[in-house]
């Protein structure tokens, strides 16, 4: 599994190097500036390839692999349903509505840190790997031209709402992830339910890089406006210090679920289109409603493939399942105090 992920992971280094090479019309439009930024996200292709393949080896995260990416492609749903899977996205991946249920400060914290990310990622990648390109179609006026791949795809005045848009983008960013990340950061100091569990490597790390690099990035926007570019090469330096270690630490973090996460939206596609079939599997104590037939049938051959010898107890609700063991005990172990 080790050389077979490996392999994965070099291989799909190389494809992003060549897409760059590609990509920046054979390095014309690459910034040799951002070469270090380039280099992260290779080491961040590598470590995430490796990574998701051997977190699919597992047999429970390779059926939910299976499942969840085959339910995603399959024709057959798409012609049953075909609002479903964009309806899942939007819902799942986009507004995270489940996190909603747990509290809704939660939720909005969550929601800062996921679009500012996204946010700051669709600019800074095609940025780095040369993909995107600005430049002043004026000489030294405010007409600019981004192009990209070479072709130009909008033109517009830097003094306007779109130029000053474009230019703050990651700014923009920043605003949203420091308070979300901050957020979880205090709460994770002060809640003693999120304190018993978590592990500062992989809890508090993450959170204290991303108000690092959006901080530094606001201070280069700071120095520049302000200050006249004073200071601007150390914070520069900072900035990028901190953007690379965030890029390569987060195949082996807590950020590692980004990834996995469309799998996930997969599987809950699978359960929908069970639930639209009517496969409903009912408790075998009581009948009442569990999940869906095929997800339950899953579920117990995950809990077989691991040698877990109580893959029956899938077929059973919480409350029958919390009976069953207390008559268990009373049975079994109180018996043999008296």
């Amino acid at each position: 599994m080790t050389r077979r992920a490996t392999l994965v992971a070099t291989a799909v280094s190389l494809l992003l190097i060549l897409a760059i090479y590609f990509g920046s019309r054979l390095l014309r439009d690459f910034d040799s500036a951002l070469l270090p930024y380039a280099v992260a996200t290779v080491f961040l292709a590598f470590g995430v390839a490796y990574r998701y393949t051997v977190w699919i080896s597992a047999p429970g995260a390779r059926r939910l692999f299976t499942k969840g990416w085959g339910s995603l492609f399959s024709v057959e749903n798409f012609r049953k349903a075909p609002t479903a899977l964009p309806r899942m996205i939007a819902t799942y991946l986009g507004l995270q509505k489940f996190l909603g249920a747990r509290s809704h400060a939660r939720w909005a914290a969550h929601q800062l840190i996921f679009w500012g990310c996204v946010l700051a990622a669709a600019i800074t990648f095609p940025l780095t790997w040369g993909w995107f390109t600005f430049t002043s179609s004026t000489g030294a006026g405010p007409g600019y031209e981004m192009r990209i791949w070479g072709f130009k795809v909008l033109g517009y005045d830097s003094s306007s709402l779109i130029g000053w848009l474009l230019f703050h983008g990651l700014d923009i960013a920043a605003v949203l992830v420091i308070p979300g990340a901050s957020y979880f950061l205090y709460r994770r100091m002060k809640d003693r339910g999120a304190m018993t569990g978590q592990r500062f490597a992989y809890d508090l790390v993450p959170l204290i890089a991303l108000i690092v690099v959006s901080v530094t990035g606001l201070l280069l926007t700071f120095s520049s406006i302000f200050l006249h570019g004073g200071g601007y090469e150390f914070l520069a330096l900072l900035h990028m210090v901190s953007v690379v270690f965030t890029l390569i630490y987060i195949p082996f973090g807590k950020f590692f679920h980004i990834v996995q996460r469309p799998a996930a939206v997969g599987m809950q596609l699978f359960k929908y289109t069970a639930r639209q079939k009517d496969e409903v599997f009912h408790c075998r104590r009581c009948d009442t409603p569990i999940d869906t037939a095929p997800y339950v049938e899953n579920l117990e051959a995950t809990m077989r493939d691991l040698k877990l010898d109580f893959a029956e107890w899938a077929e059973y609700c919480p409350r029958c399942k919390r009976e069953l063991r207390g008559n268990a005990y009373l049975s079994h172990v109180k018996k043999g105090f008296k």
